[in-house]
């Protein structure tokens, strides 16, 4: 009989971190997608080859929008596969919050492309993709796992100092914060969390 006391006090702290671990896994959306933001990356990279730096015509715009377009079928897809893989539903409440708190800085800068490109200022646009692309997973990422706050606020960095810098280097920033930091992050989530 000394046994039973260990074997049920075991018991009791397996069904603890069981409910821990459900309950963390209730407030937080963890199907970003690691490998997918790497996948992203490297299309940020060849966009950012072939666009070149940042100019008026319309060949530079076309490029980049097609790659978000790229970019974001890469997030969707690889988002609902790390879902599926993980039993974490895409329309639960931890889900929804990220994807509205992203929603408006990204609904902002469709906005201000618009706006920016009808006033002849397109140079100008990897300053500001890269602040609300920044705002959009630093505010989605509060439902999310810690380290996609924190790349939010390397690519708010970026847009902050892509402002501050020539808009020739508009493209560097570009590489460095859609291909380096996607690739980067990604690399990481993947291994920490799980693809």
């Amino acid at each position: 009989m000394p046994d039973l006391p260990e074997a049920l006090h075991a018991r009791a702290m397996d069904e603890l971190r069981f409910i821990r671990s459900t309950m963390e896994r209730a407030g937080q959306f963890t199907a970003v997608p690691g490998w997918g933001g790497v996948c992203m990356g490297v299309t940020a990279l060849a966009a950012s080859a072939i666009a070149g730096p940042p100019q008026a015509d319309s060949r530079w715009l076309i490029v980049w929008l097609a790659d978000a377009l790229i970019a974001s079928a890469i997030g969707v897809i690889t988002v609902v596969r790390k879902a599926q893989r993980s039993g974490t539903s895409i329309v639960a409440r931890p889900a929804r919050q990220f994807a509205l708190a992203c929603l408006p800085p990204l609904a902002s800068g469709a906005i201000l492309t618009i706006f920016l490109t009808r006033s002849g200022l397109a140079e100008r646009l990897p300053g500001c993709w890269l602040l609300l692309y920044g705002a959009g997973l630093t505010t989605g990422g509060a439902f999310s796992v810690r380290v996609v706050p924190m790349m939010g606020v390397l690519f708010m960095a970026l847009g902050a100092a892509a402002f501050l810098a020539p808009s020739a280097w508009g493209h560097y920033f570009m590489a460095v914060g859609f291909g380096g930091l996607h690739i980067g992050f990604g690399l990481l989530i993947a291994r920490k969390y799980g693809g």
